[in-house]
């Protein structure tokens, strides 16, 4: 990644703004470095807080000019569209509760969309909001930032190439500890919000991690998840929101494949895997080792696939900024969705096309297969019964 190819297009960096994400936040300082990371995007005001006060004084410490730094979003929404000079982009990092109204807000005003997951809480909200970005022709990315590791993007290219054969069996798992101990964050603290369904959405573990898991199943198969037979509930005594859910899945292609994901296994990191098989062979994938891409093929040795190793290709070439063999993980990994993303906005505005390598970031119409996917999952574990996710 060598080239500009927004300031070739538009002859300047894209300007953002951002919701949420304050200084110290973890999600917000991973937004602002991946936005920054391939010079695509200037940051140029934001709101950092619900708070007016303190969205100002964090504004200030930003380092936001006292004419960009906003109490409230539709003030900087209203102000930035005024300007000859306002944003292009707004990047929303916020409970998962004000998606909807900060996108469609942004929308409204002529402002491409880089939103965290999930994309709304509510069914009804996600359609919704697809058909406002499909109404407007401007662009939504859905940050779901494990589609941007390169060897799952080798992994996606592999399988769109035919290298597996028909996919017949997948299995896809998101693991973690976090929430093994039995408590409850009084409300008020860092993000407590998350055991509050008003804001984080029906199901904590599936708004968290079960909808990467999902996405990450679709991004790398191709494939949708037709019918489901799902178990949703809690692992840790007396806990009154969802730390587990497991499903068997039928794929929209017949294939067979099982999920699970929790929060609840003590000692567990951040271990988010994939195995897929198909007619030719087997790939397998894990977030903790993400420089190693384990290639089966039915009748020929093992092979250890690495980032722009042999055998690496375009889509997982364009998606590496340093030589082979070395590491590049988790930042970088979220900013290809930054950089694809900001192709397409640079495109949009100079009415030209894009490469369409990247275009394959999430998006809206992602955001409402993965609601779907939670709602489905949610009816499946009450009924009892195998439930139709989509056709």
């Amino acid at each position: 990644m060598n080239t500009n190819p927004v300031i070739a297009t538009l002859g300047r960096r894209l300007r953002l703004g951002v919701i949420g994400g304050a200084p110290g936040s973890f999600i917000g300082t991973i937004h602002r470095v991946a936005a920054r990371m391939d010079d695509r995007y200037e940051l140029v005001c934001g709101v950092l807080s619900s708070s007016p006060d303190r969205a100002r004084s964090l504004g200030i410490e930003m380092g936001f000019t006292d004419k960009r730094h906003y109490s409230t979003v539709q003030e900087m929404f209203d102000t930035e569209a005024a300007r000859p000079d306002g944003i292009d982009v707004v990047a929303i990092m916020t409970p998962n509760d004000s998606h909807f109204v900060y996108s469609m807000a942004a929308l409204e005003k002529g402002i491409d969309v880089i939103c965290d997951k999930p994309m709304t809480n509510t069914l009804e909200d996600a359609r919704a909001l697809a058909a406002k970005v499909d109404e407007t022709g401007l662009v939504f990315c859905l940050t779901h930032n494990y589609t941007g590791y390169p060897l799952v993007r080798q992994a996606r290219a592999m399988i769109t190439a035919g290298k597996l054969g028909d996919i017949r069996l997948v299995q896809v798992e998101y693991v973690q500890g976090g929430r093994a101990k039995p408590y409850t964050p009084e409300p008020g603290t860092p993000r407590s919000w998350k055991f509050d369904p008003a804001i984080s959405g029906p199901s904590l573990v599936m708004s968290d991690i079960g909808s990467h898991a999902h996405n990450l199943l679709r991004f790398v198969t191709g494939l949708e998840v037709a019918e489901v037979m799902a178990d949703v509930g809690h692992a840790v005594p007396d806990r009154d929101v969802h730390d587990f859910a497991g499903a068997l899945l039928h794929l929209s292609n017949g294939a067979h494949g099982v999920f699970w994901v929790t929060q609840a296994a003590a000692g567990v990191e951040n271990s988010l895997k994939f195995r897929i098989s198909g007619s030719l062979g087997t790939l397998e994938w894990s977030q903790e080792i993400p420089q190693r891409l384990y290639w089966n093929p039915l009748d020929d040795p093992a092979q250890v696939l690495t980032p722009n190793g042999p055998g690496s290709l375009p889509l997982s070439t364009r998606s590496c900024r340093i030589v082979k063999g070395h590491p590049e993980g988790f930042p970088e990994a979220f900013a290809n969705l930054y950089s694809d993303a900001a192709e397409v906005i640079a495109a949009r505005r100079a009415g030209t096309t894009p490469d369409p390598l990247a275009r394959v970031f999430p998006n809206h119409h992602d955001g409402v297969r993965g609601l779907e996917f939670t709602y489905r999952v949610l009816e499946s574990s009450e009924s009892g019964s195998w439930v139709k996710v989509t056709d």
